[in-house]
C-alpha cells in the first residue's frame, strides 16, 4: 500500500482544508501521542497507528467499491473500531453516517434508503436489526461485522476487510477530496416528524474546530471520553473531529450509564454532558452530604452556602469580601479539591452542558465546587458550533457570545439566526425543507427563540415551535419550567409541563429509577418497581411537595396546579424520548390523553 503520509513542513492540522488531511498532518506530527484507547488499554493506538489502521480499511472499503461521494452507514456503539471505520470513508472522500442502535428495523430502513447507503458497518448486537432492514435494500450491496473473527452468513468481518488491498493508494484518493465534499450525514431525531438528513461537509467540520482554538486550550493529548451516540453531532466533534484536529486522546466507555465511573480512571481534560447527567451528580452528592453525621454535614453546608454567594456575587460583577473570599479559598483547599479529585474533574480545561436548559441552581452548584460549569448552544446543522461560554468568562443563565466565526443575530419574533462555515450545505433530498430552515443570504433560522445581552451573550427561550400559549393568550416556556421541576426532587427523572391552550399548567412527572427505589427503601415502603412506586401515596406526598416549592420559584401563570405521575420509566428512543433524551411532545400528548384529559376535568 502507498502511504499518503506528508511532510510536517505542511503545516498544522487545524489549517488543514480536509478532515483527511488533519488526520495525516496529526499522525505526522504527533506520531507517539495516543489516539484511541479502551479504559483498560487492551486497545490504545497512537495517532501514526490508527493512520495506518485507517488506510488499510479504507483500501478495503475501496475494493467493495466504495468510493468518491458514496455513502456508509454505521451502527456501532463507542469502541475504537469506530474511528477506524468513520475516518477510513472520509479517507476515500465516502460520506459515512451513524445509525441511532436504539431504532427499530423500520427506522434503519429509511435511513439507509434516503442516504443511499452502499455499505453498512455493524457490531454483532444490532447485526440482527440491520439485517432485518437490509430487506428491501438492494442499494446495501454489503454488510461488514466490525467484532466478528469469523463473519456470519452474507456479510464481511473487519478482520478480513482490513489490510484486503494492499494496492490502495491513500494519497490518490485524497487528492479527488475537497472542502465542500460530505463528511457525514446527521439524521435529526425526529420529534416532529420524520428524520432530516443533515449534510454536512469537511469545510463545515474544520471551521467548527477552528473555532475551538479560541476558545478552549485543547492541547496535544487532551483527553476526553468518548460516551454518547456517534448519531449525536455532539459526539462527533467533542470526541472525534476535534481530537482529530488536536491531536487528543479519547477513551471509549461502551455504556453511557457508567460515564461517571470513567471520570476519576481518564480524568479527562474536556467533558460535556447532558443537563440529565449534571442534575444526577448534583443529586448523588447531595445524598452523601446527608447521610453524614451532624458535626460533618454542617461544615460542608456552610463551606457550600459561602461558595455559592461568593458565585452569585461574581455574576453579578460585584467585590467579593475578603473575609468570604478567604473562607471559600481554605473550603477550596481542604474539602472541594479532594471532592474535584474523587469525581476525576481535577483535571478539566473546560466542563460543558448542552442539548436542553440548565436549572442556575445545578450551574451554581459546580461553580461553588469549583468546577466551572459553561452552557453552550449549537445543532446538527451548526456542526455542534453556535455560542460557548469560555472558561473564565462563563455568564450564568445564557449559552455564552458567539464562537469565532459565527455570526448571531435575532429574528423580528425573536428567533435566533446563525450563519457562517459551520452552517450546514442543506437537507439531503429535501429541497424545500432546505429553503424554509436557510435563507437566500445564508442565515440559519434555527427555530430557537432567544435574547441577547449587551454584551453579545445569548440565551435561549424555548423551541419556537414548543412554547405554549394558554387560553388566556400568555406565552410561556415548557422546557424552563420543566428544568425548575426536575431540580425540585432527585425523586423526580422527567417533567413534561401541559397548558398550550388550557386554563393552567399541569405535569406529568417520571420517577427516578435509581433514586426513587432508594428513597422508597429508606422510607419503609415496600414497593420497588416504578410501576408500583407511582400509585404510593407517600411517593406522590413527596411528589407534590416538590412541585409545591418550584411553584415558589414560578410567576402565576406558570406554576403547575396538577400533576400526575406516571408508571414506569422513559428510555432514550422510546415513544416518549428520542435518543438523546428530548421530550417527544406529540406521542406524549397522544399516548397520556386519558391522564392528561383527567387533570382538566371540569375546567
Amino acid at each position: 500500500m502507498q502511504s499518503s503520509t506528508i511532510s510536517p513542513a505542511v503545516g498544522r492540522a487545524v489549517d488543514a482544508p480536509t478532515l483527511g488531511e488533519a488526520l495525516r498532518r496529526t499522525a505526522m506530527n504527533h506520531p507517539d501521542i495516543v489516539a484511541v484507547r479502551t479504559v483498560d488499554d487492551t486497545v490504545s493506538l497512537t495517532w501514526s497507528q490508527l493512520l495506518h489502521r485507517v488506510e488499510e480499511v479504507a483500501g478495503g472499503l475501496a475494493s467493495l467499491g466504495l468510493g468518491h461521494r458514496d455513502t456508509m452507514a454505521i451502527m456501532l456503539g463507542n469502541r475504537p473500531e469506530f474511528h477506524i471505520v468513520d475516518l477510513a470513508a472520509a479517507t476515500l472522500g465516502a460520506t459515512p453516517f451513524s445509525i441511532y442502535l436504539t431504532y427499530p428495523p423500520e427506522d434503519v430502513r429509511y435511513l439507509i434508503r434516503d442516504a443511499g447507503a452502499k455499505v453498512a458497518i455493524v457490531e454483532q448486537a444490532y447485526l440482527s436489526a440491520l439485517l432485518d432492514a437490509r430487506r428491501g435494500l438492494p442499494e446495501l450491496e454489503h454488510v461488514v461485522v466490525a467484532d466478528a473473527d469469523t463473519a456470519p452468513r452474507g456479510t464481511i468481518s473487519l478482520k478480513d476487510l482490513e489490510g484486503s488491498n494492499p494496492s490502495f493508494d491513500a494519497a490518490a484518493a485524497q487528492a479527488n477530496i475537497g472542502p465542500d465534499d460530505l463528511v457525514t450525514l446527521i439524521y435529526t431525531s425526529g420529534t416532529t416528524g420524520p428524520p432530516k438528513g443533515v449534510q454536512l461537509t469537511h469545510r463545515n467540520v474544520m471551521a467548527a474546530a477552528q473555532a475551538v482554538e479560541q476558545t478552549i486550550r485543547f492541547g496535544p493529548g487532551a483527553r476526553v471520553i468518548s460516551w454518547l451516540p456517534a448519531a449525536h453531532i455532539a459526539e462527533r466533534t467533542a470526541h472525534h473531529y476535534i481530537p482529530v484536529v488536536y491531536a487528543g486522546t479519547v477513551t471509549s466507555c461502551p455504556d453511557p450509564r457508567e460515564v461517571l465511573s470513567y471520570l476519576p480512571q481518564v480524568r479527562p481534560s474536556w467533558f460535556f454532558a447532558v443537563p440529565r447527567i449534571w442534575e444526577k451528580l448534583k443529586a448523588g452528592l447531595e445524598a452523601m452530604q446527608a447521610s453524614q453525621p451532624e458535626e460533618q454535614r454542617r461544615p460542608t453546608q456552610e463551606a457550600l452556602a459561602a461558595a455559592t454567594e461568593r458565585v452569585r456575587l461574581r455574576q453579578r460583577g460585584e467585590p467579593v469580601p475578603a473575609e468570604l473570599d478567604a473562607r471559600v479559598a481554605e473550603a477550596d483547599e481542604h474539602m472541594f479539591s479532594k471532592l474535584r479529585q474523587m469525581l476525576g474533574l481535577d483535571q478539566v480545561i473546560a466542563v460543558n452542558v448542552g442539548a436542553a436548559p440548565t436549572p442556575v441552581e445545578v450551574l451554581e452548584f459546580f461553580h461553588a465546587l469549583g468546577i466551572e460549569l459553561a452552557e453552550l448552544w449549537g445543532m446538527s446543522e451548526t456542526c455542534g458550533a453556535g455560542t460557548c461560554n469560555r472558561p473564565g468568562q462563563v455568564k450564568i443563565g445564557t449559552v455564552g457570545p458567539p464562537s469565532p466565526g459565527v455570526e448571531l443575530r435575532l429574528g423580528p419574533d425573536g428567533e435566533v439566526l446563525v450563519r457562517g462555515e459551520c452552517v450546514m450545505l442543506g437537507y439531503r433530498g429535501a429541497p424545500e425543507r432546505t429553503a424554509e430552515a436557510l435563507d437566500s443570504d445564508g442565515w440559519l433560522h434555527t427555530g430557537d427563540i432567544g435574547s441577547i445581552d449587551e454584551d453579545g451573550f445569548l440565551a435561549i427561550v424555548d423551541r419556537k415551535k414548543e412554547l405554549i400559549i394558554n387560553s388566556a393568550g400568555k406565552n410561556m416556556s415548557p422546557a424552563n419550567i420543566e428544568a425548575r421541576l426536575k431540580t425540585a426532587s432527585p425523586l423526580i427523572a422527567q417533567a413534561v409541563c401541559i397548558g398550550d391552550g388550557k386554563p393552567y399548567n399541569t405535569a406529568l412527572i417520571v420517577l427516578d429509577a435509581d433514586f426513587a427505589p432508594q428513597w422508597a427503601a429508606q422510607q419503609g415502603i415496600p414497593a420497588t418497581t416504578l410501576e408500583d412506586l407511582a400509585h404510593d401515596d407517600r411517593i406522590n406526598t413527596a411528589v407534590n411537595a416538590a412541585i409545591d416549592e418550584a411553584n415558589r420559584h414560578l410567576s402565576r401563570v406558570e406554576q403547575i396546579k396538577k400533576l400526575t405521575i406516571v408508571s414506569g420509566d422513559w428510555l432514550p428512543g422510546g415513544d416518549e424520548l428520542t435518543p438523546t433524551m428530548k421530550l417527544k411532545r406529540a406521542p406524549i400528548a397522544a399516548k397520556y390523553a386519558p391522564e392528561i384529559d383527567a387533570m382538566y376535568a371540569g375546567a
